[in-house]
């Protein structure tokens, strides 16, 4: 669901092919990727562009930019290869191997083995993502560690049995991570090396120090989640009709507050604001491409009068529908 994408991920992405993937790397020919090598490959249902660097020996970063449902991964699997993904913009989600699924939104970040996302479904419920994937041979960085790392005691192997599990761990935005991460985008393209090279040396550090236990975002089996993905698909194909929660729950089987819980996980908002945001986002597009009466594009997305749609669509736009036709018009005129 591409409901509001934003502009900058269509500007950047706009000479990419749908169904493409571009990768481009920015490391000196010969020099062998920990998980962009011959073994990875990817699928994607819509497009999107991987900027890759070889940072340290045994580890690499990269930025991400997507516009898609959905990617399908394919790399080789290793206990002692540790993942890590930042979502920065977004929502992903993955379901991973023994059937664990993780969603991270904006400033999350998951760690896990590349034996846990060996095969794997990476999902945009928002239909695009923005982050930074860093991986990182444990063995082969222990045995060519940075001084710094070694005179401040970092055990890597620790690191390995902490996060390289059979399950995913999952930390939710806090300022560390913001501080961490944020200076990878800010800093200009011809430095993003030297940054990636200090801060993924302070994100170690920050690992060394983090229980997972007490941090951890909740997770939840893949199945859950596919339920939920098709409640969505109910709830959004369907804007003319109201469902209950209660009504869904019996339909599909599943607690209330498991329902509840569950979707805002997957798709970042509770089931009422999501779906109003939704329906907004159904009706500028209607108001913008048609000439159909708002009394119609009110009824198409679930309002019984003008009246509550107008109000609603203030709501969550800060002006009113015709007001919002008016401007697009004028728009198209220029």
């Amino acid at each position: 669901m591409k409901q509001q994408e934003p502009t900058y991920v269509t500007q950047q992405l706009q000479d990419v092919p749908a169904g493409g993937l571009t990768i481009v790397r920015n490391s000196p020919s010969g020099q062998e990727y920990v998980l962009l090598t011959g073994q990875f490959s990817a699928k994607t249902v819509g497009k999107g562009k991987i900027e890759a660097y070889h940072v340290f020996p045994g580890v690499d970063a990269s930025y991400n930019l997507l516009s898609a449902a959905e990617i399908t991964v394919h790399h080789a699997a290793s206990s002692s290869v540790l993942e890590l993904f930042y979502c920065r913009n977004g929502r992903v989600g993955w379901n991973m191997r023994g059937g664990t699924a993780v969603y991270l939104g904006a400033g999350d970040l998951t760690a896990h083995s590349s034996a846990c996302c060996a095969d794997s479904a990476m999902m945009f419920p928002l239909g695009y993502a923005e982050g930074i994937s860093l991986s990182i041979d444990l063995p082969v960085l222990d045995a060519n560690c940075p001084e710094i790392l070694k005179e401040s005691g970092l055990d890597l192997p620790t690191i390995q049995s902490t996060f390289c599990g059979e399950k995913p761990v999952a930390i939710p935005a806090c300022p560390e991570l913001e501080g961490i991460f944020a200076p990878l985008y800010s800093a200009p393209s011809f430095r993003r090396r030297a940054y990636l090279q200090l801060k993924i040396q302070e994100l170690l550090l920050y690992l060394s120090d983090v229980e997972p236990e007490k941090h951890a975002l909740t997770q939840y089996g893949s199945q859950q989640t596919e339920l939920i993905k098709e409640i969505h698909r109910q709830l959004t194909e369907h804007l003319d009709q109201r469902f209950t929660i209660e009504a869904l729950s019996k339909q599909y089987l599943i607690n209330t507050s498991t329902l509840k819980e569950v979707f805002k996980t997957v798709y970042g908002l509770p089931i009422a604001t999501y779906m109003k945001e939704y329906r907004m986002a159904q009706a500028m597009k209607l108001l913008r491409e048609t000439r159909i009466p708002i009394s119609e594009i009110a009824d198409r997305v679930g309002y019984e009068t003008q009246g509550k749609f107008s109000k609603a669509f203030k709501d969550v736009t800060q002006i009113l529908p015709t007001e919002y036709r008016r401007t697009q018009d004028s728009n198209w005129n220029d």
